[in-house]
């Protein structure tokens, strides 16, 4: 799956690992919804490390159409609140 990074780029991430992204990005809807900054910032570092860590980043000259959009890593809760759907940032 393709995982765009706000002001980073695109990383390809294999599908398989759809099911930790989730418990991370539930993390994130947590702390967003408890209003609780500092456990957001560091599930929100949490999820996009994770999302690094997996992923193959993808040259900037291959645009690819984007499965998911994460925000960036300075993002802040209020905005982060504003992207979130029901599911999450991750949908599944």
């Amino acid at each position: 799956m393709i995982v765009r990074i706000l002001g980073e780029g695109q990383v390809d991430v294999p599908d398989s690992e759809l099911d930790s992204l989730n418990a991370l990005d539930d993390a994130v809807q947590q702390a967003v919804d408890g209003g609780d900054g500092e456990a957001f910032t560091q599930s929100l570092a949490a999820l996009l490390n994770r999302v690094r860590q997996l992923g193959r980043p993808l040259p900037d000259e291959e645009i690819v159409p984007s499965d998911l959009v994460l925000p960036s890593a300075d993002a802040s809760l209020a905005e982060v609140r504003e992207l979130l759907g029901d599911e999450g940032l991750i949908p599944g």
